[in-house]
C-alpha cells in the first residue's frame, strides 16, 4: 500500500496535505522482510500458469547470461554450503508462485480490516500477518542453505540477498507477536483519536487556555463527548481557521488524544525493532530502514542536500513569518523567532498550503486553485479519478484495471468506521489494483489522485518482474513517480487545458503566485521530510533515551524547521506519536528523498517531451516520448539498484541525487525573496520563541501552588508594610480579644 496522505499522516504518509497526509495500512517500515514482504507496497502478482513460471525462469536465465554485470546485493545475507545453482533458480521459482498466494491473503484481510474498522476484522488481519511471518521464516530456512554469494547469475544473487534477510520475523514467535499486535494497537488507537469542539465560553485556565479534559478535578470543570477525528474535521479546522486560541486548542487537544497515551508502549516498539534488526545483523532499526537505499553514505547525502537547500527554505519562512505577524501581531508571532507551529495551517506544520491566502505574494491575481470550478462543473470523486487516468493514458501508459473501479473505496462511507488515509494496493495476481481515499472535491484531493494512480501505474509496469523485485527501486521512487505527474497536472496552461481554468497568463506576478503555491507544499515540507527520521535513527541508536523523546524531537523542530511548540512541552507528552507515521512504523524520509528525485524526473522528462522555457512552465501531458522514458524506468521495479534506476532516466549523464534541478524550478521564487526580504532577519533565534504555559491539568495543579505561595509572599509583605506605618505613626497595634 502507498500514499500521498502518508507524508501528513492523515488517517496520510504520507500521509500530502492530504498529500503529505497519509500511510499504510500495513507497516512500510520494519515489517517483515528485505523482500518487503510485509511493506505497504507489497507488490507481487500470482503466477499460476505455465507461462508465468517459464518467465521467472527466463528472468533468471537471462541474468545467468548477462551475469558478467557487476555485484549489486547486501552482504548482510546469511548464506550456506548449496552451491547447485539450477536449484537455487528451482527454489526463486517456487518461491514466486507461492508468496503471491500468501500475499493475497494478507493484503485482503488488510483491506477488510481498513475499510471496516472491527476487532473481527482486526484479529483476522493479525492471523494472517502471523501466518505470513511464518511463511518467510520457511523460505528464509530453504534460501540460507544456499552459497548465493558466488552465484554466476548477477540477479540471482541480487534475489537472494532479499530474501536470505528475515527482518522482524527473526524474532521468537512470542515476540514477533507482541510486536506485531503492539504496532496495531498503537496505529488503531491513534485513528480511533477524536477531541471536542472549540467552545470559548468554557472556563480558562491560568495560562488563558482553555481545557476540554472531563476526567480531571479542576473546579467547575465541565465534562464533553469528543466528536472531532482528525480527518476530515481536524485537517480542516486546522485550514481554515485564523483564530490563534481556536488553533491552538486543537493543536494541544489533538496530542493529548493522539500522542500522549502512545508514549509507554513506543518504548516497548523500540526495544522489539531494535531486537529483530540486530538479529538480522544490523546496529539497530534505523539501520535496517536505510539499507533500502543500498549505500554506506546515505545520511551524508541527505545532510549534503539539505545544505543546498537550506538558504531557499530561511527564505521562504522569512517571508512567511512576516506575513503571519501581519496577520496576528508580533506578540503572537516573534519577528527573529521560530514560528508558532500552530498557524501554518497543517497539524504539524509540514506543509503550508493552507495559509496561502495571508500569504499570497500578490493578492487578487487568478488563483490556480480550482476546488470551486469542479464543485461547480459537478465534478464527483470517480470523476477525478478518471481525469487522473487521463493522464497517465495520454503518455502511452496503463489504464487502471476494470477490478480498480469495482473495489477500490474513494468516498468515506457513513455506516461503518474506516482508516482514511489514502493508500494504493496491489493485491498480488496481476489484477486487483485498488485506492482507498475519502476524497473531497478538491483541487488537493485531486493532485491526491494523480499521486495515489502513480503509486498503482509503478505497480503495472513492474508487474512482470519475479515477486522479489516488484517494488520501488528505492522508497522514494515509489513516491516521486504520482508527484512528478502531479508538478504537470497543477500546471496553469494544464488545468486551462482539460478546462478547469479560464484566462490564464504568464505575467511575472502570476508566475511568482504559482511558484509560491508550490513552495508553501515543497519547500516548507523538506527540513520535515527529514527530521522525522532523524528524531527515530537517535531513538532506535538510543543516542537519546526514553526521558528525552520529546525534548529532543522539539530542539529538532526547532533547529530544521524553524517552527516552535505554542504551548510549554514535557515529557509526559509524546508529541511524535500525534503523527500517524511513528506508530504505524512508516519511515519517512522517503519523501524527502521524493521531493529531490521528482524534479530530477520532471527535469527529464521534459526534455524527453522537448519542453522548453522555465522549468515550472513545463507540462508533459499528452507526450509519448516522456511517457516512453517513465515506463523504461518503471520497469526495472528492484531489479537494479536505484543509481543504475536514475541513469537511465537520465541517460547516463548521473546516478546520483542531485539538488539542481529543485532550485531551477524555483529560482525564480528564490530571487523574489532575497528582493522581498532584504530588510528581513533570516532565519530564526530559537530562544524567542513564545510559548504560553502549562496547560495539563496535573500542570494546572502546580501552577496553582505556586500563585498561592506568591499571593501568601505577598500578603505578608503587605502586612509588613502595614505595621511599619502603624509605628511610624505613633499608633499601637492590640491583638483582639478572644471571641466567645
Amino acid at each position: 500500500m502507498t500514499d500521498f496522505h502518508a507524508r501528513q499522516g492523515v488517517v496520510a504518509p504520507h500521509p500530502h496535505p492530504r498529500r503529505p497526509e497519509t500511510p499504510l495500512l500495513i507497516n512500510t517500515g520494519y515489517d517483515g522482510s528485505r523482500v518487503q514482504l510485509l511493506r505497504r507496497l507489497v507488490v507481487v502478482r500470482m503466477r499460476e500458469t505455465m507461462g508465468a513460471r517459464m518467465l521467472v525462469t527466463l528472468v533468471l536465465v537471462s541474468g545467468v547470461i548477462c551475469g558478467t554485470r557487476g555485484d549489486s546485493f547486501s552482504e548482510k545475507g546469511v548464506e550456506g554450503t548449496n552451491t547447485n545453482e539450477a536449484q537455487a533458480i528451482n527454489f526463486l521459482r517456487q518461491y514466486d508462485a507461492e508468496a503471491s498466494v500468501m500475499c493475497n491473503r494478507f493484503m485482503e484481510a488488510s483491506w477488510d480490516f481498513n475499510t471496516n474498522v472491527t476487532s473481527v476484522n482486526r484479529r483476522r488481519m493479525l492471523s494472517r500477518q502471523m501466518e505470513w511471518s511464518r511463511f518467510h521464516r520457511q523460505k528464509w530456512d530453504q534460501a540460507t542453505t544456499f552459497a548465493w554469494k558466488n552465484f554466476s547469475s548477477a540477479p540471482v544473487r541480487r534475489m537472494f540477498s532479499f530474501v536470505t534477510v528475515l527482518g522482524r520475523a527473526a524474532l521468537p514467535e512470542d515476540k514477533l507477536k507482541e510486536l506485531t499486535e503492539l504496532t496495531q494497537e498503537m496505529k488503531s488507537s491513534f485513528s480511533a483519536a477524536k477531541i471536542c469542539r472549540y467552545d470559548p465560553s468554557r472556563r480558562r485556565l491560568d495560562n488563558g487556555d482553555y481545557d476540554y479534559s472531563a476526567d480531571n478535578d479542576l473546579d467547575n470543570e465541565i465534562g464533553c463527548t469528543p466528536t472531532l477525528s482528525l480527518e476530515p474535521h481536524l485537517v480542516q479546522l486546522m485550514a481554515t481557521s485564523r483564530d490563534p486560541d481556536e488553533l491552538r486548542y486543537a493543536w494541544r487537544a489533538w496530542r493529548d488524544a493522539a500522542g500522549r497515551p502512545l508514549r509507554r508502549q513506543y518504548t516497548r516498539f523500540v526495544e522489539l525493532s531494535n531486537e529483530a534488526a540486530r538479529l538480522n545483523g544490523f546496529e539497530d532499526a534505523g539501520d535496517f530502514w536505510r539499507s533500502d537505499y543500498e549505500t554506506d553514505d546515505f545520511e551524508d547525502i541527505i545532510d549534503g542536500l539539505w545544505a543546498e537547500l537550506r538558504p531557499l527554505y530561511e527564505q521562504l519562512h522569512a517571508y512567511v513569518r512576516r506575513k503571519l505577524i501581519e496577520k496576528y501581531g508580533d506578540t503572537i508571532v516573534p519577528p527573529t523567532g521560530p514560528i508558532p507551529a500552530h498557524l501554518l495551517g497543517n497539524m504539524w506544520a509540514q506543509t503550508w498550503t493552507h495559509i496561502l491566502d495571508i500569504t499570497v505574494p500578490y493578492p487578487g491575481r487568478p488563483s490556480v486553485d480550482v476546488t470551486n470550478t469542479l464543485r461547480r462543473q459537478g465534478y464527483s470523486p470517480f470523476d477525478m479519478f478518471r481525469l487522473s487516468e487521463s493522464f497517465y493514458i495520454s503518455l502511452g501508459l496503463e489504464p487502471m484495471p476494470s477490478t480498480f473501479w469495482q473495489k477500490s473505496l474513494l468516498i468515506k462511507p457513513t455506516d461503518r468506521d474506516v482508516i482514511c488515509h489514502a493508500s494504493a494496493w496491489d493485491f498480488c495476481n496481476g489484477i486487483d489494483y485498488r485506492i482507498k481515499q475519502c476524497t473531497q472535491t478538491t483541487m488537493e484531493d485531486l493532485i491526491t489522485a494523480h499521486h495515489e494512480m502513480g503509486h498503482i501505474q509503478y505497480d503495472l509496469q513492474y508487474r512482470n518482474q519475479p515477486f522479489i523485485f516488484r517494488d520501488g527501486a528505492n522508497p522514494a521512487f515509489h513516491e516521486a513517480v504520482g508527484d512528478v505527474l502531479a508538478l504537470s497536472a497543477a500546471t496553469p496552461s494544464h488545468l486551462q487545458e482539460i478546462n478547469l481554468l479560464a484566462n490564464v497568463d504568464e505575467s511575472f506576478e502570476n508566475d511568482i503566485n504559482f511558484l509560491f503555491s508550490m513552495a508553501l507544499d515543497k519547500i516548507a515540507f523538506l527540513p520535515f521530510g527529514y527530521l522525522v527520521d532523524k528524531w527515530r535513527w537517535e531513538v532506535f541508536s538510543e543516542e537519546i533515551s526514553e526521558s528525552e523523546y520529546n525534548s529532543r524531537w522539539w530542539d529538532l523542530r526547532v533547529n530544521y524547521q524553524g517552527v516552535s511548540a505554542p504551548l510549554l512541552r514535557d515529557e509526559d507528552d509524546f508529541d511524535p506519536g500525534a503523527k500517524f507515521h511513528i506508530p504505524a512504523n512508516v519511515p519517512y524520509v522517503r519523501y524527502f528523498v521524493s521531493f529531490i528525485v521528482q524534479f530530477q524526473f520532471h527535469a527529464e522528462l521534459c526534455k524527453a517531451a522537448g519542453h522548453t522555457g522555465p522549468l515550472h512552465r513545463c507540462n508533459i501531458y499528452r507526450s509519448a516520448e516522456a511517457g516512453r522514458l517513465l515506463r523504461n524506468v518503471l520497469s526495472l521495479g528492484k531489479s537494479r539498484p536505484w543509481p543504475e534506476a536514475l541513469s537511465v532516466l537520465t541517460s547516463g549523464r548521473t546516478n546520483s541525487l542531485e539538488a539542481g534541478p529543485i532550485l531551477e524550478y524555483f529560482q525564480p521564487l528564490m530571487s523574489w525573496l532575497e528582493s522581498q526580504n532584504k530588510d528581513e532577519f533570516i532565519g530564526w533565534q530559537e530562544n524567542e520563541a513564545i510559548v504560553l504555559g502549562v496547560v495539563s491539568s496535573n500542570a494546572s495543579v502546580v501552577t496553582g501552588v505556586i500563585l498561592a505561595f506568591i499571593a501568601i509572599v505577598l500578603l505578608v509583605a503587605l502586612v509588613i508594610i502595614a505595621v511599619r506605618k502603624l509605628r511610624s505613626s505613633g499608633g499601637s497595634f492590640t491583638a483582639p480579644a478572644p471571641g466567645t
